[in-house]
């Protein structure tokens, strides 16, 4: 992998892990498209996940240590046998919900080898399919967004309850295809159940932090220590640009959520999932694959 091609997967990796369009959609197709497969893609994507993980550090710094000092709390009460499941709104209540949310994972864990198949087979017409598939849930949550906002209520991450928290558990398990946007469904989830827009990004990319870490050293364990054979300059640029292009898009879907323009990556999504399954048909006629050297 070039520097070039190192620079150009991290931007794409920090815009769309957070954007709701799919980031392991988009690096699949670029990988596809410029033949990168095997260990490389999947060594490559480990350490783009890593620099967005930076990114959601920085934007939601105060957020996050707000949360770590709240859990080292929790944890004292566990041992002091203070600790009770009956919590009111706020930081404990959140750290609580993620943990649910997190529950529906193990079940989908069951089925990792079907999500790594589609994942590096070489047909990419099930990726357009899932990109429909995001489009669609995107819509929904858009539209729930503005039922919220007309009826100037909705939840805060502290107010979320057991049943919001196995709902985005749920739709996150789902993203784990490529093409599903993990951001998108989580959020879009988020605001079916009520929580007010920023309040569903903030869960959607704090949820993240535990689910890309963990995604990460899975798939790390899973490759072996000699199958990694990989040129370190290239992955740390790629890396420092996922984390630089993947804050300035936390502070871009805050501001379109902000501005009620969420429904813009439904349209989006749709479009490259249209234009996907096209070129998949093409492969499967054709017999060849499109190659963009």
């Amino acid at each position: 992998m070039t520097i070039f091609e190192a620079i150009i997967q991290g931007i794409i990796q920090g815009a769309t892990e957070f954007l709701p369009v799919s980031s392991s959609g988009h690096l699949s197709l670029f990988q596809h498209f410029t033949g990168v497969t095997g260990d490389e893609a999947v060594f490559t994507t480990i350490a783009l996940h890593i620099g967005t993980l930076i990114a959601v550090f920085i934007a939601f710094r105060e957020k996050i240590w707000a949360l770590i000092l709240e859990a080292l709390a929790m944890l004292k009460d566990i041992f002091t046998g203070k600790f009770t499941f009956k919590v009111g709104d706020g930081n404990r209540r959140m750290i609580l919900m993620i943990i649910v949310s997190i529950l529906p994972l193990f079940a989908f864990y069951i089925f990792k080898d079907f999500f790594t198949a589609v994942s590096s087979d070489s047909d990419i017409i099930a990726e357009g399919i899932c990109f429909l598939y995001t489009a669609a849930i995107l819509t929904m949550g858009d539209r729930a967004a503005r039922k919220t906002a007309k009826k100037g209520d909705g939840k805060t991450g502290g107010e979320t309850t057991v049943t919001d928290a196995l709902v985005i558990g749920f739709f996150q398990g789902v993203a784990l295809l490529p093409g599903v946007s993990r951001s998108g469904s989580t959020i879009s989830a988020g605001l079916m159940s009520g929580l007010k827009r920023e309040d569903a990004v903030e869960y959607s990319f704090i949820l993240g932090i535990p689910v890309i870490l963990a995604g990460a050293l899975s798939e790390l364990m899973d490759m072996g220590s000699g199958d990694m054979s990989f040129e370190p300059v290239p992955l740390l640029i790629g890396m420092a640009v996922a984390a630089v292009s993947g804050y300035f898009a936390i502070r871009l879907i805050k501001w379109l959520m902000k501005s009620d323009k969420f429904g813009i990556f439904a349209v989006y999504t749709f479009i490259l999932g249209i234009l996907v399954i096209g070129a998949g048909i093409y492969e499967r006629v054709t017999g060849s694959p499109i190659i963009i050297d």
